[in-house]
């Protein structure tokens, strides 16, 4: 399948390919909708086996972005880069490389921290371009979006557990949570905060160490996180990992997590979620508080305000499964109707957004 055709499948506006060979950048940048306003998005590091697995990354993230700000009612387009490389080996010259293809731009991308990148990489980008989030706040950033982002995966469990037990309150219900770096950990101290019980996977163990002493809990083997029995399993570490292999194991009523891009296929994953009963947050959703966060930055608002907005998505969490049952549809292709609906009729107003 051509590129063009990829970015077909998926409608998208735009693809930058980065490359400087001095400081070992290769990285894609993809624009996916600016009806709304800028694209926004993070930039990840991985270390991708391939260009064309880096490309569907990217070109899927992307699409989720955008649909994750509409969905939140933010003026914003989807945009998502990936950078092809390893994440334990980073530099200055690399992240201000990136951010003057960012620069390039003029705007139309806005970049800030994902996976693998960290605050003070945003530092480095914002050293070349104006069009990045996140970065400290003695650079003119809002810091480490993580807390805001894990807070609205709080709040999105706690409606999938109203919608099952008829009670939000996650005391006593036992989370497991796939990957406790950065959203994960804070996941951790709100639900323990909160009297869950916590089980964690990661492949950190560092990572698993400082969760585990400071929460209380217990560490599961990787395999064994998804026939783990929980209330609530929270994939808070890579995509595509519900898919025909894991589906079947699974022993929990309800899937919310952070991590985007959880089903393998939308399609036929959402389905078969459907078929066992199994309550699915869909990813954009639910960990849309990092966006809200950005976007409060972006708008010159105080955190406070950032953290108020991110407690709606418990409504909106709600709102969507309630629209999936009462269409007999999946909880995906119902928070996709709403996402598109707003794109249509407040997209007439622009349909491109310009610098």
């Amino acid at each position: 399948m051509t590129i063009f055709s990829q970015m077909n499948d998926l409608d998208h506006e735009q693809v930058v390919f980065c490359r400087n060979d001095s400081v070992g950048l290769r990285a894609i940048i993809g624009v996916h909708n600016t009806a709304l306003g800028p694209s926004l998005g993070g930039v990840r590091l991985y270390n991708y086996a391939n260009e064309a697995q880096a490309l569907r990354d990217v070109l899927r993230l992307s699409r989720g972005m955008t649909y994750k700000a509409a969905v939140a009612g933010l003026d914003l387009g989807g945009g998502k880069a990936v950078i092809i490389g390893d994440p334990s080996i980073k530099s200055e010259a690399l992240f201000r490389a990136f951010g003057r293809f960012v620069e390039g731009l003029n705007g139309r991308y806005i970049t800030a921290e994902d996976m693998n990148t960290t605050v003070d990489d945003m530092n480095y980008i914002s050293r070349e371009t104006q069009w990045v989030t996140g970065a400290s706040t003695y650079a003119g950033g809002s810091g480490d979006p993580s807390p805001v982002t894990a807070r609205g995966v709080y709040h999105g469990i706690r409606a999938c557990l109203e919608i099952v037990h008829g009670n939000p309150d996650p005391r006593g219900k036992t989370v497991a949570i796939q990957g406790v770096g950065a959203v994960g950990y804070y996941l951790a101290q709100y639900l323990h905060e909160d009297g869950a019980n916590l089980l964690y996977s990661d492949i950190s163990e560092r990572k698993l160490a400082a969760v585990v002493e400071n929460f209380g809990g217990k560490v599961l083997d990787d395999e064994d996180f998804y026939s783990a029995e929980c209330d609530v399993l929270a994939p808070c570490a890579i995509g595509g990992i519900i898919n025909s292999s894991t589906i079947p194991r699974l022993r929990t009523p309800i899937i919310a997590g952070a991590a985007n891009n959880q089903l393998d296929d939308e399609v036929r994953d959402g389905e078969a979620l459907e078929e066992a009963g199994i309550v699915y947050a869909p990813d954009y959703v639910i960990n849309a508080g990092g966006l809200i966060n950005v976007y409060s930055e972006l708008r010159g608002l105080p955190s406070e305000k950032a953290m108020a907005d991110t407690a709606n998505i418990f409504n909106t969490v709600k709102q969507v499964i309630n629209k999936a049952r009462a269409l007999g549809i999946t909880s995906t292709q119902a928070s996709n109707q709403v996402a598109e609906e707003r794109i249509e009729r407040v997209g007439r107003l622009g349909r491109f957004h310009l610098p």
